[in-house]
């Protein structure tokens, strides 16, 4: 084992270690302490994760192999605990550790008070173990496991305060949601075993890339069950409906969740499986109308929205849709750069919605901000930058990605023009919503009772700053990942220029749209009517689109309703009354036992001599008979 191949090995050993040691002893250490354990471990993976970019993947073509040890054998097959970083999985471990390292050096600020801080950040990092494991995973079993680590950690952490029983709740919520996807991918994994012989993702891309698959069906539906994990983590249609209830939990959460870990996960699985889609366009097909549709619906949910996390959380879900939109039409280096711009201003956008949030005392609505531009300069300053980056404006990371995306789109031979309208609606969209949190959030009067905290810790400033700055030229730090996901689309073409125009000038048409709805109404409301959101009309379909789009009631009525009935009409069948009978008669016994301990000697003698009675008749019948 070389120096890489070692270095490789302990990226994701780094925070297990911190997290083994968290959950022992955390407990007994001090706030510097814990912290120097987690963030530090992190740091260690993400200085490791820069070390072999620079050194290693200047080719865009070196792989690193690293086998630990043999875990299980399926015929002949074997299962071991190895990793592979190749261009793909160099992007994807560069934005979890890297930017994990942020939000982890955010958090220890954010949650410094907290009584149970210590097990806070035991949590994240074995977040960052867990996806490490996922995306440096070089068989499909090793990345399940990873997969599920990521959903057994987004439930501890989106319900870290779990005695608010909303946020109780939503941890449920996601969990469930996200096991409904994790049993399709389970199933696909069977299949592809079954018809390639291997879990091994390189003997599989291997197997699909000289067409050996017997049935074209059969690829179909493979892709099917893969795509139907990729939309439960990932919150797009139609298992999306986790996402926003996930706010509950504390904001760094949130960032980790959307800008770095669970919600790309979905989408590294399909680029990391092209060799499995591109044999179905059937199966690419669906892949771009779920991601289209998505972006579409997240669009309108985030315009009816007053939580302020809630509002970033659709624009999350919109934003992986442009990633599917272009994994869909072929795109799949493109899905993949705007996957690392994402987690830059997402990551950055959070995290300063976290400041707002701390700053006005845990207040989430923005109808009741309003004037932050003027009581909090730099944080606001920090949040138009990433406002900037998710809107795709010139001279940021997003403008690179989002528009390489949508000239994909129009170029595709197989998406057509559908998806390409799709994409620019939702970039209108997407700054109709964004103009709408700037201008009720930070222009017009402070519409707030409390007392606003402009003071902030330093350490919620750095990670800040660092994010800004790669929201702004992180389209620079785009990888070659032509060795690993090949360009079916575009071969250096671009789009013609009307069409080019049009797709640049929605952020702006967007701008004008929100500020003429907007921008008026949130200047003349004050706090006094800040409570009933004046600034906008509470009609049906506003309330609509606040619920999401109405997904919640239809699972309610024609899953969990139809559920909890059968439940009802059986919690007394066959099984059950043969379980109960058991219970009745141990219970039965117990009781009998129990009453002949009553404290009455004579009621002992009277047993003892009854006893020796029983047992001298038996003695007395067994030597008869013998006889």
């Amino acid at each position: 084992m070389n120096d890489q191949q070692l270095l490789l090995a302990w990226l994701p050993f780094f925070p297990l270690l911190s997290f083994l040691l968290l959950v022992t002893v955390g407990h007994k250490l001090n706030w510097f302490a814990n912290t120097v354990l987690s963030v530090g471990a992190v740091l260690l993976s993400a200085a490791s994760a820069l070390y072999l970019q620079f050194t290693v993947f200047s080719d865009a073509s070196a792989t690193i192999n690293v086998e630990l040890w043999r875990w299980f054998m399926i015929g002949t097959s074997e299962v071991n605990i190895a990793f592979k970083l190749d261009s793909l999985s160099m992007v994807m471990t560069l934005v979890v550790s890297n930017i994990g390292f942020l939000i982890h050096t955010y958090a220890s600020a954010y949650m410094k008070s907290d009584a149970h801080y210590h097990r806070f950040m035991a949590y994240m990092n074995l977040f960052i173990v867990a996806m490490l494991i996922l995306v440096l995973a070089d068989n499909l079993v090793l990345l399940y496991l990873g997969w599920e680590g990521v959903g057994l950690c987004s439930f501890l952490l989106i319900g870290f305060w779990y005695q608010d029983a909303n946020n109780a709740a939503a941890a449920k919520k996601a969990f469930i949601i996200t096991r409904v996807g994790d049993t399709f991918l389970a199933i696909g994994l069977f299949m592809l075993f079954k018809h390639t012989g291997s879990l091994q993702i390189d003997e599989i891309s291997e197997f699909a890339q000289l067409n050996n698959f017997v049935d074209g069906d059969v690829v179909f539906i493979i892709a099917m069950l893969l795509l139907g994990g990729a939309v439960g983590k990932s919150a797009q249609l139609p298992l999306q409906t986790w996402l926003p209830d996930a706010m509950a939990g504390p904001t760094p959460v949130s960032a980790l969740i959307h800008a770095a870990t669970m919600v790309t996960a979905g989408v590294y699985l399909i680029a990391r499986m092209q060799a499995v889609f591109v044999l179905s366009p059937d199966a690419m097909m669906i892949v771009s109308w779920i991601g289209g549709l998505t972006l579409l619906l997240a669009g309108l949910c985030a315009l009816a929205q007053s939580d302020i996390k809630r509002v970033l959380a659709y624009s999350t879900m919109s934003q992986i849709g442009y990633m599917m939109l272009a994994l869909g039409a072929g795109a799949f280096a493109q899905g993949i750069d705007h996957l690392m711009t994402h987690a830059f201003f997402k990551a950055l956008l959070f995290l300063t919605a976290g400041s707002i949030i701390l700053a006005l005392h845990h207040e989430q609505n923005i109808f009741k901000m309003g004037g932050l531009l003027k009581r909090l300069p730099m944080i606001s300053a920090l949040f138009f930058v990433g406002i900037a980056a998710l809107l795709a404006l010139p001279l940021t990371s997003g403008f690179v990605s989002k528009e390489a995306i949508i000239n994909q789109l129009y170029l595709s031979p197989t998406a057509g023009p559908m998806f390409w309208w799709m994409a620019v609606i939702g970039a209108l969209l997407t700054s109709i919503y964004s103009f709408r949190l700037v201008f009720i959030t930070f222009f017009g009067r402070y519409r707030g009772h409390a007392e606003v905290e402009s003071k902030r810790p330093v350490l919620e400033y750095l990670p800040l700053i660092l994010l800004a700055i790669l929201s702004i030229v992180g389209g620079l730090l785009l990888a070659d990942l032509s060795f690993v996901l090949p360009d079916v689309v575009s071969n250096g073409q671009s789009e013609p220029g009307f069409t080019h125009i049009l797709a640049l000038s929605t952020p702006y048409l967007g701008a004008l749209i929100a500020y003429v709805v907007y921008f008026p109404k949130a200047s003349k409301q004050t706090a006094d009517n800040a409570a009933g959101n004046a600034i906008e009309p509470q009609s049906r379909a506003y309330q609509f689109w606040q619920d999401g789009g109405g997904f919640d009631l239809v699972y309610k009525y024609l899953l969990i309703k139809p559920f909890a009935f059968l439940a009802h009409i059986n919690r007394r069948d066959v099984i059950d009354k043969i379980v109960l009978l058991i219970e009745f008669n141990a219970s039965a016994w117990s009781e009998m036992l129990r009453a002949s301990q009553n404290g009455l000697l004579r009621f002992y003698a009277a047993m003892l001599v009854l006893g020796c009675v029983v047992v001298l008749a038996f003695v007395m019948a067994v030597m008869g008979a013998s006889a």
